[in-house]
């Protein structure tokens, strides 16, 4: 059995290593080996990662007692991917009551405010300015910290150690263990505060959150808010900064999306299908429960998978002519969200981000483009997500 290292190599820009066009077409299970971990399968087409990503013969809970496929000697999880239903089930539960579509959409109006004022500091300043520090970074920041009730001079601090969530070798395991447990004890200050006065935050509504006299204990209200600041923060700020980068690469888009801004909903939609989101799979593997047969043959009881997400979402037997960028495309059932039980429950809170974003700059900034040549953007390595150290700008 031909067993292939992973990750393949290095790519640049938002680009897909060629690798997995390969592999879908020609090797839709292969096995892989990464720098830590047992060997595991390598799945790229896209119904085979659905299945693997919704269906029940699928588990992250055995991840936690196995050695898992990975790229660095800490394995990756967080309470609630590390649990399957029943208790995944009462947990997301009591985040949903929290967590509502009306909480995310009472917060619009307060994202377009914010938006509005980091563009008037970036327009007060003038061009070049590096959207990264001036807008990307700060904007779902500032909502996170909103949506937590996070008080507003504690934001520096916070944002710094939140950001230690998506750090993969940028930080030693140390520095990252740190900055996450004194992120978690700043959390479990703030509830024990909610607990004694409530607030119209998230925080507050967590502490109170209840489904038939069950509760979340302490513990799990501040691992499950670590768990919402990974998925929500940085993963938002990096989709803000590569949807711009590819608009600007695309500019036939990106003056389709000026001229037709009711297109904006499903154009975010395409923006997460097309932009890779990591430079790997899912750094979460899940366990075969029994034998599971996929398009590309069998995985047997007791293997993990690998979830190619980036390399599903670019399926043409899903998506036609998928390589391409088309804003007026249904792309309804991307996958860089995830499917299934463990569907990311932030996503509506990032959506909107998103849209309120590209819809203040592209409103704002006329004229928007890349101020220095695309080859000369620089991006990071070591995170778990892609995108650029900064992305010069005018207008």
């Amino acid at each position: 059995m031909n067993v292939r290292s992973y990750p393949f190599g290095s790519v640049s820009g938002l680009e897909i290593d060629p690798m997995y066009g390969w592999l879908r077409d020609n090797e839709p299970l292969a096995r892989v080996k990464l720098p830590y971990g047992e060997e595991g399968w390598l799945l790229t087409r896209y119904d085979d990662v659905r299945i693997a990503l919704g269906d029940a013969r699928f588990s992250l809970a055995e991840a936690v007692v196995r050695d898992t496929p990975r790229m660095g000697p800490q394995r990756m999880g967080a309470i609630l991917t590390d649990l399957d239903p029943p208790e995944h089930t009462r947990l997301r539960r009591l985040l949903a009551h929290a967590f509502t579509v009306r909480r995310v959409e009472g917060l619009r109006a307060n994202a377009a405010r914010l938006a509005g004022e980091l563009l008037d500091e970036m327009e007060k300043a003038g061009p070049p300015a590096d959207l990264v520090t001036a807008f990307a970074v700060p904007l779902p920041g500032l909502m996170i910290c909103e949506l937590l009730g996070v008080p507003y001079d504690d934001r520096d601090h916070f944002q710094e150690l939140a950001a230690a969530f998506m750090s993969i070798t940028a930080l030693t395991d140390e520095e990252k263990m740190a900055r996450l447990g004194e992120l978690a004890g700043y959390l479990a200050g703030l509830a024990d505060k909610r607990r004694e006065r409530q607030e119209d935050d998230l925080i507050s509504a967590l502490v109170v959150a209840q489904e038939e006299g069950d509760r979340l204990t302490a513990d799990e209200l501040v691992q499950l808010t670590v768990l919402l600041l990974g998925a929500g923060y940085d993963s938002t700020a990096s989709q803000i900064v590569n949807s711009v980068y590819a608009l600007l690469t695309f500019p036939d888009q990106l003056e389709l999306l000026r001229s037709r801004p009711e297109l904006m909903p499903g154009a975010v939609e395409e923006l997460l299908r097309w932009i890779p989101p990591q430079e790997v799979a899912d750094i979460l593997p899940r366990y075969a429960l029994q034998d599971v047969e996929l398009s590309g043959g069998t995985v047997r009881a007791g293997e993990p998978v690998l979830l190619a997400k980036h390399a599903a979402n670019r399926d043409p037997r899903k998506f036609p002519d998928p390589d391409r960028l088309n804003v007026t495309r249904d792309a309804k059932g991307q996958l860089s969200f995830g499917y299934g039980p463990h569907h990311c429950i932030g996503a509506q809170l990032a959506r909107m981000d998103i849209q309120v974003a590209l819809t203040a700059l592209l409103a704002r900034l006329p004229g928007l483009r890349l101020a220095v040549p695309a080859d000369e953007v620089e991006w990071r390595t070591g995170m778990a997500l892609r995108g650029p150290i900064a992305l010069p700008i005018s207008w």
